[in-house]
């Protein structure tokens, strides 16, 4: 087909979607709604990619941790409660072992206490012991004041590190550093505030408060504790050989024969991956299925109305195809004008999804400014997506009456009245 003839079908597709715009503008409602749920579904992945990074980027790509528990819960949860504590005498001989580490830290924690601050309280909290070494972690990173000294913790001082979520509930003016918060009978100075960690995801993490190893362990006891062991790989690259080093390392300590399974856990951020995967499987069947939905809904309509189009312009195709018209040219005629009235239907939601999320991440970071880094704009990518999936609903809905049309016989046609 030549060039010149596209052009034709083009123009008159645009004058016969002119000659009827109500009716046009009608029928591709239910593309609009379509393309809408397939530019905002990958609009809302993108957001839920930015939302895992961001939560990645601050737990620490490059860190695992060694425990007794496993974070995900596992599936043998009886198996897993029976695994006998790492003891701190486990956590040198590793320590000692595990060149490989950039950072080797010993941690204890204690679940469920309350900290509290003149009237303003939060429950849930958990309270951690370690070295001042996890200072230096992407876990680590400080928003306001500083993490505690070697010699503090040397000196067992009652100094406290609030995570950002615990910080905020008891200082809602932000103002923390300086103050004296009581976690149970004890009393800890504030000297520092984390920055916030978790995004949408493990919020949970943000509920925490960090005091120096020798100080949890002189105040809250490590009997009937199990010690976890962060372990800082000196690269995200390095991450593979560290842990299986690592594995090796404990099962030998831990006098694990070749027979058995570990009992103990790797624990890193990749162990929610699936958790991840799972968000993005309801997303992605949700979105589809409401897709398909109004996709099926606009295709009916366009066959309608282009089966309509076919029986208004009978003498026209007979004319056309009296003047030498082939039916490959009446065909491409009435599939460019579906397709069309499809690409319009694109642009127009695109546009209006575009308005949406603009405006909507305005009201959205007003109530939660935390999310401000979700984008308020739709990546190029996605109007591509929009603009292929529309031309192909096109073809799919005139694809019958584009064939009814090229069929007509001219003598007949030019007979209809």
């Amino acid at each position: 087909m030549k060039l010149s003839e596209i052009v034709e079908s083009i123009r008159f597709s645009f004058e016969s979607l002119k000659s009827n715009k109500t009716r046009s503008s009608l029928t591709s409602l239910g593309v609009v709604i379509g393309i809408g749920f397939v530019v905002l579904m990958g609009w809302s992945l993108n957001g839920l990619e930015q939302a895992w990074d961001k939560t990645i980027s601050t737990v620490g790509a490059d860190m695992m941790y060694v425990d007794k528990w496993d974070w995900t819960g596992g599936r043998k949860w009886n198996s897993i409660r029976s695994r006998k504590d790492i003891t701190i005498d486990q956590v040198k001989l590793f320590a000692e072992a595990n060149h490989g580490a950039d950072l080797t830290i010993p941690m204890l924690r204690s679940w469920g206490k309350r900290i509290g601050y003149k009237t303003n309280s939060i429950g849930g909290i958990a309270i951690m012991g370690t070295e001042s070494s996890y200072g230096r972690t992407s876990a680590g990173t400080i928003e306001t004041g500083r993490f505690f000294t070697e010699f503090e913790d040397e000196r067992t001082t009652n100094v406290i590190v609030l995570g950002y979520g615990v910080a905020k509930a008891l200082f809602p003016t932000g103002n923390a550093l300086g103050k004296s918060v009581k976690v149970g009978k004890y009393s800890f100075y504030v000297i520092g505030v984390l920055e916030k960690r978790g995004f949408l995801f493990m919020d949970f993490i943000d509920n925490q408060a960090f005091v120096p190893l020798k100080t949890f362990i002189n105040n809250f006891g490590s009997s009937r504790r199990s010690f976890s062991i962060a372990v800082k790989a000196e690269s995200v690259a390095d991450m593979d050989r560290l842990r299986e080093e690592s594995r090796g390392y404990m099962r030998t300590i831990r006098g694990v024969t070749a027979d058995k399974d570990d009992d103990f856990s790797i624990n890193e951020s990749k162990a929610f991956d699936d958790n991840i995967k799972d968000i993005r499987l309801y997303i992605w069947s949700i979105g589809i299925g409401l897709t398909l939905l109004s996709f099926i809904v606009g295709i009916i309509g366009i066959m309608n109305i282009m089966f309509v189009s076919v029986a208004e312009r009978t003498k026209e195709i007979g004319i056309r195809k009296a003047l030498g018209a082939k039916k490959s040219s009446i065909l491409t005629q009435f599939l460019v004008e579906a397709s069309l009235l499809c690409f319009i239907g694109a642009i127009v939601a695109f546009i209006g999804c575009s308005i949406l999320i603009f405006f909507g991440k305005m009201v959205i970071v007003s109530f939660y400014p935390d999310l401000s880094f979700i984008s308020g704009y739709l990546p190029p990518n996605l109007l591509i997506i929009a603009s292929i999936v529309s031309i192909f609903v096109g073809i799919l809905a005139g694809l019958i009456p584009a064939m009814r049309a090229a069929k007509l016989d001219p003598v007949e046609s030019l007979r209809f009245e």
